[in-house]
């Protein structure tokens, strides 16, 4: 009945439908399609459960070490832990860096091979062969003229073998707070007859030229003798040079210099026959060089002091650069008595000053004399006992070493500038005293107490790339030699108070702007620039 009432429309209709449905269950769409979704939904599902999301690593966190020097801990150094290995602590790692990272050398402790840190290890064997022959040298000569040289400087300085008192003396016996200055009695013609009857033996250069300083009023040389020559040039070291020292003989003009990578290059101006024009570089330290160090009966062994905090001892026959002390502070100077081989005075830290003495190994006194950095230690000639130190906090201190004492060190005078005092020099014959300021002054100090003063302008802006001027004496009381920013050298009159002559000569390509003169050539100066180069002045034959 229902299907008679069905219209044709509608039983087409039903007809389609059930022939649609025949076709798709012949194509098997339906089950290809749950096959399908099923599939996708059991790959949605294991990629969901692979996915692995990085861990977040935690941050590191750098401990902050705090710098304690043995000082500070009340710890005294000790020279037999140098050599130490297993010593190695944290803080020893922390090296200070160096002006250029990329020409540094790593702080290696303990004693180094000199062929190990030679540049051109082929060059070695000659430099031992230089200075052992400069040695043997000065060995056959020391009985002759050399003691001859020191009797006449040791007459002229006041002497030192007991004959008559020094003319640098402390008044009060060594207790007061007077230095005294004033010249003894009859010393003139003391001088003159004690030196024309050494002279009169003897026919040596040096030895004139001292008996015509006694002629001309204190002047042994004038300043426009001395010539530049072309063979008289060399680079020694890369970059800036911040020490420069002759070798202390009389018949060799050998040049030491250190520069602000820790190298230490020699230059054999007499290098006839050598190979690479006399010049060898080494490289024993790993910060800036600030300081050498060379006795004249001690030829072989060469100190170097360096900004981190190490002294090597140079011993040629040994071929070593040994580690003499170390420490956590920057060494910012380094000298010697003249008379004493066994002792270094070097500055360290802020204002800190020690005595190490080689025949203990250790520290025999520690001192704090300035407030900021000490950049210069020097002493009389005339009295080893009276030192003289330069600061960065604008003052410049003499000494009697022998009534410092721990607690409370008292000067026997205060020179006080406007801004950091770079040098203080006593003069070849310990009366007067040169200091440089970066206050753009050069002073010259003489006289009772060393109260007379006078201040010579001078331009001491070196900036950040050139090493800071430090004036020198030369031969003599007569003058002083100082870098000049014009690529020149002033010569300054103490007599006069200024300048009175400039060393200049097209050759010169950089600014000098540290120099030594030769202690037994007089006429021989040599001046470092911060380029590496070596200029060395000699007196000309014609003048």
């Amino acid at each position: 009945m229902a299907s008679q009432a069905l219209t044709d429309y509608e039983r087409q209709r039903l007809e389609n439908i059930r022939r649609n449905d025949e076709m798709l269950a012949a194509l098997k769409l339906q089950s290809k399609a749950s096959e399908l979704s099923a599939a996708s939904k059991r790959q949605r599902v294991e990629t969901k459960s692979e996915k692995v999301y990085p861990k977040t690593k935690p941050k590191k966190e750098t401990p902050m070490v705090l710098r304690r020097s043995l000082r500070a801990r009340g710890i005294p150094p000790d020279a037999k832990k140098l050599v130490d290995i297993d010593d190695l602590t944290e803080s020893a790692t922390k090296i200070r860096k160096s002006e250029t990272k990329s020409m540094s050398s790593p702080r290696v402790l303990g004693p180094l091979e000199m062929v190990e840190v030679c540049s051109e290890r082929e060059s070695h064997p000659s430099l031992i062969e230089s200075i052992l022959g400069v040695l043997s040298k000065s060995l056959l000569s020391r009985s002759g003229k050399e003691e001859l040289v020191d009797d006449v400087k040791e007459f002229k300085m006041g002497g030192r073998n007991g004959n008559f008192s020094n003319e640098v003396e402390i008044e009060g016996g060594g207790d007061g707070n007077c230095l005294k200055m004033d010249p003894i009695d009859n010393y003139s013609n003391l001088i003159k007859r004690v030196t024309e009857g050494l002279i009169s033996d003897v026919k040596d250069p040096l030895l004139s030229s001292i008996k015509m300083e006694h002629k001309n009023d204190g002047s042994c040389l004038k300043p426009a003798s001395l010539v530049l020559n072309a063979d008289n040039i060399a680079r020694v070291v890369p970059g800036r040079i911040m020490a420069v020292r002759f070798f202390p003989c009389l018949d060799s003009k050998m040049i030491v210099v250190g520069n602000k990578f820790g190298e230490v290059g020699f230059w054999n101006a007499d290098h006839e026959g050598e190979e690479g024009n006399g010049v060898y570089l080494y490289h024993p330290h790993s910060g800036p060089i600030s300081g050498i160090s060379i006795q004249r009966h001690a030829l072989s062994k060469v100190y170097t002091s360096c900004y981190d905090g190490f002294i090597r001892l140079m011993d040629v026959e040994k071929e070593m650069f040994d580690l003499v002390y170390r420490n956590e502070d920057t060494i910012f100077s380094l000298s010697q008595q003249s008379n004493d081989a066994n002792c270094l005075y070097f500055s360290e830290g802020r204002g800190g000053l020690n005595i190490w003495d080689k025949r203990t190994g250790n520290c025999t006194m520690e001192w704090t004399l300035h407030e900021d950095r000490i950049n210069s230690i020097d002493f009389n000639v005339g009295n080893s006992n009276i030192m003289a130190t330069s600061s960065s906090d604008g003052t410049a201190c003499i000494w009697d070493l022998r009534s410092v004492s721990d607690e409370k060190p008292q000067t026997l005078k205060t020179i006080t500038h406007k801004k950091a005092i770079h040098s203080a020099y006593f003069s070849p014959s310990g009366r007067f005293l040169a200091t440089t300021s970066f206050d753009d002054t050069v002073g010259i100090y003489g006289g009772v107490n060393f109260k007379d003063t006078s201040l010579i302008p001078h331009d001491n802006q070196t900036g950040r790339w050139i090493s800071s001027f430090r004036a020198i004496w030369g031969w003599d009381d007569s003058y002083i030699f100082i870098g000049n920013m014009k690529r020149a050298v002033d010569v300054i009159s103490r007599a006069y108070r200024k300048r009175v002559f400039v060393l200049q000569s097209p050759k010169i390509s950089a600014i000098p702007c540290r120099f030594d003169a030769h202690p037994y050539d007089v006429g021989t100066l040599a001046g470092a620039t911060s380029g590496g180069q070596v200029y060395m002045w000699t007196m000309s034959p014609d003048i």
